[in-house]
């Protein structure tokens, strides 16, 4: 855990060392405010020794005393000010810097790492995590330069003042070093935990409203309540021991601060007595004994919001350390305008080692071949897609494109040739518009129009609020999931690649209108190889060649005819669909 902390410390150092002009100007400023703050004292210290006694009052001396204390506080005001200008330039830029490099990681995170997370985890690093640090680095580094610098400021006038009081304080210090040292020790572990919970509620939160239909749906609500229960439980307790000692912070420094006030002040009227310093002095000591004591008191409390901050930055620090995908070879292709011929070579792949999906695969598909894909839930179907996208690479054997291996294409240039529709819409925030342009943004509005009536949702964008212009949302319910399908469709009857996946395209749509999708389909792949995952098998009739899978393996191959007239697995697929 201390390792883990030292290496999150030099983390964060090393990315506000690009900051570093700001750093050294706000460093500058601290510098300036403790100066003036600890000459303040002194000044107050000389004032007092100006009023001797009844009618022995230097009142020149002491009015030419209180302007330059009032320029003093005037002056340090105004460094406070720019100080806090400067740290907060310092904090949003580091944080904004840090989320750029979170959301760019997640864009090159292999689908493996997200397939496997929770998606409210990576929302709440990249959220409230980093907003957790912010708030400590904010709060925590300009208190840390001021109390630091106060505290050898302060010693210094001390023993320009008076040595031997000065010792006094310098012996009673230990306790307050020990004060922080114990809490630090204690709330790292607790705000670590406490930034792990509340990841966890917030992925459980995500995934409950994001699915309360299918929660309300199964009579689901108790369980969740039983589960949402247990966690924020588990979060409860962190959170009341990190508070627990991080609310030592203010009795253990005040007490701290009580001691040495009162070691200051019976040590200093004794010397006061006796003659080594006068009653200006002394009050001058015990305003440096209070402001002396004080960034201790700061910097415990400093020491709890850094402890938050750097749990949190710890949690940030991870998720953009995480390896990214297999990166192109630095001699990968471009494939400029694939021919669209696919050749799978024994190919095996598996998601984890200890469960085989497929095994020794081949395949030839020809360009402009309609090739079908069918079988049962979980055979493999959609995970050979994944393959042809290059979402996952295979484990061994090859797939080719027009001869070239995918490992050896860029993956950009591979998925610009390829369109996709698939059962699970997605939908920008953003107009219909923008929406279907997606894959080709410089589309005209002429394109974007024949595109959406090729896919047969013209009619529906029309009686739109502002039609083409309508701004719509992923998890709004203002589409229908069929409309949703449609417009899916239409973006990718715009672009056109040279190849087609269809994995379960029209199974949110009517069936009426699924015959005229059906039909715009047939026109669209005409000379473009095309693979198309169906369930139904009434959509893959007229495919060149259908693959039948079972298990991660291809068991029967061939058009419709001839695998009907074979009696095998895809006759009692299609007699268990079609029989009266």
């Amino acid at each position: 855990m201390a390792n883990e902390t030292k290496h999150t410390l030099r983390r964060i150092l090393r990315d506000l060392k690009k900051e570093r002009k700001w750093l050294i100007v706000t460093l500058l400023l601290a510098a300036v405010t403790v100066a003036l703050t600890l000459w303040v004292p002194i000044l107050i210290g000389n004032a007092i020794d100006k009023i001797e006694g009844k009618n022995k009052v230097d009142f020149s001396a002491v009015t030419r005393i209180l302007i330059t204390i009032g320029g003093s506080v005037a002056v340090t005001s105004l460094a406070q000010w720019l100080m806090s200008i400067f740290h907060n330039k310092i904090t949003y830029e580091t944080v904004e810097k840090l989320r750029n490099r979170a959301i760019a990681r997640v864009q090159v995170l292999p689908l493996s790492y997200l397939d496997t997370r929770a998606t409210g985890d990576i929302v709440s690093r990249m959220i409230s995590d980093v907003d957790q640090f912010a708030d400590g680095l904010l709060l925590g580094f300009a208190q840390l330069f001021t109390g630091i610098l106060t505290i050898l400021g302060t010693l210094l006038f001390m023993l320009m003042l008076h040595p031997g009081i000065t010792l006094v304080v310098i012996l009673l210090t230990p306790l307050s070093l020990f004060v922080a040292a114990f809490i630090a020790k204690h709330t790292y572990a607790m705000f670590r935990l406490q930034a792990e919970y509340r990841a966890e509620q917030t992925a459980m939160i995500n995934e409950t409203v994001t699915n309360q239909k299918v929660v309300q749906a199964f009579g689901h609500e108790a369980e969740s309540m039983r589960e949402f229960d247990e966690i924020n439980e588990r979060l409860s307790e962190a959170s009341r021991k990190a508070t627990f000692f991080s609310s030592l912070t203010n009795p253990c420094t005040r007490f701290v601060n009580a001691l040495v006030y009162a070691a200051v002040g019976l040590t200093g009227a004794l010397a006061a007595i006796k003659g080594p310093i006068t009653v200006g002095q002394l009050s001058c000591f015990l305003s440096y004994a209070n402001q002396y004591t004080k960034p201790f008191n700061e910097i415990s409390g400093v020491v709890t919001e850094l402890q938050n901050a750097l749990a949190c930055a710890a949690r940030m620090y991870a998720l953009i350390d995480e390896p990214a995908e297999v990166p192109d070879a630095p001699d990968a292709a471009v494939l400029t305008k694939a021919e669209g011929n696919v050749d799978f070579r024994d190919i095996s792949f598996s998601y984890v080692p200890e469960k085989p999906l497929i095994q020794h695969c081949s395949i030839t598909v020809q360009r402009g071949q309609r090739v079908a894909i069918v079988g049962p839930t979980g055979c493999g179907k959609t995970t050979l897609i994944n393959l042809i996208m290059r979402f996952y690479d295979v484990n061994s054997g090859e797939i080719q494109i027009d001869g070239s291996d995918l490992r050896k294409l860029t993956r950009h240039s591979l998925r610009e040739n390829i369109g996709m529709v698939l059962q699970e819409t997605w939908i920008k925030n953003a107009t219909v518009r923008d929406n279907i342009r997606m894959g080709l943004p410089d589309a005209t509005d002429e394109q974007v129009i024949a595109a959406a009536k090729a896919a047969h949702a013209h009619s529906f964008i029309r009686r739109l609020p502002q039609g083409y212009d309508t701004v719509i949302h992923d998890k709004s319910g203002e589409l229908s999931q069929g409309q949703r399908q449609l417009l899916c469709i239409a973006r990718v009857m715009l672009a056109l690649p040279p190849m087609l996946i269809l994995d379960e395209a029209t199974s949110s749509i009517d069936t009426r209108t699924e015959l005229k999708v059906q039909a715009a389909f047939q026109q669209m792949m005409q000379g473009r190889t095309s693979f198309i995952v169906a369930h139904r098998l009434s959509t893959v009739q007229e495919a060149d060649l259908i693959l039948v899978m079972k298990d991660g393996q291809i068991i029967e191959q061939g058009t419709h005819e001839t695998l009907l007239q074979k009696g095998g697995f895809y006759a009692a697929l299609y007699e268990s669909q079609f029989a009266h």
